[in-house]
């Protein structure tokens, strides 16, 4: 994929700012500092598109970021982070799950989860909960890089183990733009149906 163009288009927290015109969208999800908005930086070869905080678990609202004015990344706000309130956790998941049901566009979800880690509860909660829409789901294992190559396989298998699913599970290094281009065959077989026989890149 080459990429022309990629801009922040708007942050949403209700369905009426939510984007209009239909263009195929990739939602990422993941625990607060899993990595997430590195991976989206990486991906779209730029630098600080995606805010990178200090402080996780700051992205309050649906970030919707439009890609050579053909299709959409869309940063969810992360879960599992222990200062956010038990309140905004509520308004969080209602929100995110408005839009996991509602929006049409959806052609993908990509929740991330941490290859140095077992996956929490959370992780499982959410993707058990993401295996029962009606939406392709992949799996992400952000920060690669942290552990030994020999290492990768025995984890993958553990994350595997602990959500107890058969969906594909991609290690990916964001720092070192290891297992991007794997990723973006995948968003492309995605979008081709949108497209027809319309060149992507």
């Amino acid at each position: 994929m080459i990429i022309h163009s990629s801009e922040f288009e708007i942050s949403a927290v209700r369905p009426s700012q939510w984007p209009e015109g239909g263009l195929p969208e990739f939602a990422f999800i993941g625990r607060s500092n899993v990595g997430k908005s590195t991976l989206l930086n990486r991906l779209l070869n730029r630098k600080n598109l995606a805010r990178v905080s200090a402080q996780p678990g700051k992205t309050r609202q649906i970030n919707f970021y439009v890609i050579n004015d053909r299709f959409r990344f869309v940063d969810l706000p992360g879960y599992g982070y222990a200062s956010v309130s038990k309140r905004e956790r509520s308004q969080f998941a209602s929100m995110i799950d408005k839009y996991l049901l509602e929006r049409e566009p959806l052609c993908r979800i990509v929740q991330l989860v941490d290859i140095r880690h077992e996956p929490s509860k959370d992780d499982v909660a959410v993707h058990q909960g993401l295996c029962e829409l009606d939406v392709p789901l992949l799996v992400v294992a952000t920060k690669m890089d942290k552990i030994g190559k020999s290492q990768v396989a025995s984890h993958v298998k553990k994350i595997r183990q602990t959500l107890q699913s058969g969906v594909e599970i991609y290690p990916v290094s964001a720092e070192k733009r290891v297992g991007l281009d794997e990723l973006w065959t995948l968003f492309e077989a995605d979008m081709a149906p949108w497209f027809e026989d319309e060149e992507l890149t």
